[in-house]
């Protein structure tokens, strides 16, 4: 028998050069010390990892390096605004968060410093934190490792490098769980620098772009015929000069600038990912993403758990439904101001005694969207929009089973539409503090025998689907030009809540 032979024991850790604690009155400069740390801490762990693959052996050492934080301390009860939702601190105390990818960032980390120093007149801190980067996230994007330099290491890579720890990637903050040890900070921010980087890696992975184009006014869809629809205006919108727009990024980061009429870069892939993006950019990330998310609870609740780390304006859900009044006509719309949540892959997260509310900016862009577009307003409007509870279900195929238990809690919680995303994305947008809101089409009437015929069906999404997505698209903009502080709601707020937005 072949005796197996273990390495001696690590004794020794590698780490950069301390950071001294740095205070801070500005906060451009806040950042700017926050992106430097980061780039010399990943850059440490890039070319520690580089000089091993090369030199194939093993000097008993380990390689760490810490993600910056940010941290800020107030000793005041001093009343804010109250009409602010975010921005600042509800008791004195320490508060702190680790930080990734600053440069990313740069826009949301500076607004949400500024607001802080603003509201509480105090300076905030930049520092390294305690929780070391994993090497997985300290890679650059795009960079590919060839897996023969990770087998010239003789140990295994968990012996040497930090490698993404799941016991502390999770939502506790977010959900309103997180209990803070005693003498430990509080949290600034509800995401951890570990948690965004999980997210912003299987964001590339899901939609095959890259997290740096998506835009802060998100159209979530379950048919590709909107993505046509969207894709076939952004082209020709980029070719006669952008319309306010600058780029166009498809899967693959093939980009289309305003002014072309073809990409200029990036590959398209051999095949589209599960959740396929695409991105009318504006500078700020102000213009608007839409991902195809495909049908069901499930992928819904992926796509948004991934996309609330980057923390946008608004997302809504633009799609098709089942219309579950006798009144309603196939093409009428759906304005969702309640929800049925019968998806249940967010029990665990929010249970669903929990109420999600109606967000009045999100309501009012949305419904005057479909007036401007469709010309009608007023007692007219109310012919082809109606507005009432959305119900969301995890199995398509309710219809083959005893009805009378689903029909019967449909008819008691007044609903108007039934399908299998929006409540998900609706609560996730709760759960995350992201504004949401719903508008969907009537395409079938499964309880009164109306269903399309394949004629009826191709000229339906021919008519229908380029209409919708229009009103979507001007509902966004609205959204767009509205100040900030108005969109996000104080309703989304917790009874303690972080300072970051």
């Amino acid at each position: 028998m072949e005796k197996r032979i273990y390495p001696q024991a690590i004794e020794s850790v590698v780490m950069p050069e301390p950071f001294g604690r740095q205070s801070f009155n500005s906060a451009e400069k806040a950042v700017a010390a926050l992106q430097a740390l980061y780039d010399r801490n990943t850059r440490f762990l890039r070319d520690s990892f580089a000089a091993l693959a090369a030199a194939g052996g093993d000097n008993g050492k380990r390689y760490r390096a810490f993600y910056p934080e940010i941290g800020v301390t107030t000793n005041s009860f001093t009343q804010i605004d109250s009409r602010q939702a975010y921005g600042h601190m509800p008791t004195p105390g320490h508060f702190s968060t680790t930080i990734t990818q600053p440069g990313l960032f740069e826009s949301y980390l500076v607004e949400q410093l500024r607001l802080i120093m603003r509201n509480h007149g105090v300076a905030v801190t930049v520092s390294e934190s305690t929780t070391p980067i994993p090497l997985h996230f300290a890679f650059l994007e795009g960079t590919h490792v060839d897996g023969a330099a990770a087998e010239r290491i003789k140990r295994p890579i968990r012996d040497l490098f930090d490698v993404p720890d799941l016991d502390g990637t999770d939502d506790q903050i977010a959900n309103g769980t997180f209990e803070v040890p005693f003498g430990e900070p509080r949290p600034l921010a509800p995401f951890t620098a570990q948690r965004i980087d999980y997210s912003l890696h299987r964001l590339s992975h899901y939609t095959a772009t890259t997290p740096q184009h998506f835009q802060n006014f998100v159209l979530f869809t379950n048919y590709q015929f909107y993505i046509d629809e969207f894709v076939a205006r952004a082209r020709v919108q980029m070719a006669e000069g952008g319309h306010g727009y600058a780029e166009f990024v498809e899967p693959g980061n093939v980009v289309t600038k305003a002014g072309q009429s073809a990409p200029s870069e990036g590959v398209a892939p051999p095949r589209l990912p599960q959740m396929p993006a695409y991105h009318l950019k504006k500078p700020n990330h102000g213009g608007i993403t839409m991902v195809n998310i495909g049908v069901g609870p499930s992928n819904a609740k992926t796509i948004t758990d991934h996309i609330a780390v980057l923390r946008p304006h608004a997302w809504v859900m633009l799609g098709h439904c089942a219309g579950l009044r006798n009144t309603q006509a196939l093409g009428d719309y759906v304005l969702a101001h309640a929800y049925v949540r019968e998806d249940h892959v967010l029990d665990d997260d929010l249970p669903v005694w929990v109420p999600i509310p109606p967000l009045a900016e999100i309501q009012v862009a949305l419904q005057e969207a479909v007036a401007e577009v469709t010309g009608l307003s007023g007692y007219d409007l109310k012919r082809i929009m109606r507005t009432g509870t959305v119900a969301t279900i995890d199995n398509r195929n309710w219809e083959l089973r005893d009805q009378r238990g689903p029909v019967q809690r449909l008819s008691q919680s007044r609903a108007i539409a039934l399908d299998m995303e929006s409540a998900t994305i609706a609560a996730n947008g709760f759960r995350f503090r992201v504004p949401y809101g719903t508008l969907l089409c009537v395409s079938d009437k499964p309880l009164h025998g109306e269903l399309k015929l394949p004629g009826m069906a191709t000229e339906f999404y021919k008519r229908q689907v380029a209409q919708h997505l229009t009103i979507g698209i001007r509902a966004m903009e609205k959204l767009s030009e509205m100040p900030m502080e108005r969109l996000h709601s104080r309703k989304l707020r917790s009874f303690s809540e972080t300072a970051f937005q």
